[in-house]
């Protein structure tokens, strides 16, 4: 069985960083499957999604790592193609990436002790996220 849900979440732009992972959970529950695979998915070029200990010094440590490898104050191609300013922000959001999956059983995800599901998104602007989560199971 597949069960399709989608997550809507209103960001700030610039390396803003959200745990979704009881919202992930929510769908999980929703859906009424017991175990399988959860894919989650930010559709848009502009952010990603990964897992990390959500915790302030980390969720800290990630903007600055971001923002060391790939600043927003350089001029990116992407820039002069578009005039939008925003190409250190598909940069990042290819390297981290769109989606994961997640295997999860007795209807909870299958996740470490600190380990939660995050949302980044890198845009330079506040932006509304949609983010799709496929619950896959029995």
């Amino acid at each position: 069985m597949v069960f399709t849900y989608q997550i809507e979440i209103q960001t700030n732009g610039f390396c803003d960083i959200h745990d979704i992972t009881s919202r992930v959970n929510k769908a999980i529950e929703v859906s009424g499957i017991g175990s399988g695979l959860v894919c989650v998915f930010v559709n848009g070029s502009t952010a990603g999604i990964t897992t990390c200990e959500y915790e302030s010094g980390l969720v800290q440590d990630l903007k600055d790592l971001f923002e060391k490898i790939i600043p927003r104050d350089k001029p990116y191609h992407h820039d002069k193609a578009w005039g939008d300013g925003n190409g250190f922000s598909h940069v990042r959001s290819s390297l981290l990436g769109p989606g994961i999956t997640i295997p999860f059983s007795e209807g909870r995800l299958l996740l470490g002790m600190w380990q939660q599901v995050i949302l980044i998104d890198f845009d330079n602007r506040p932006r509304k996220r949609t983010v799709i989560v496929q619950v896959i199971g029995e």
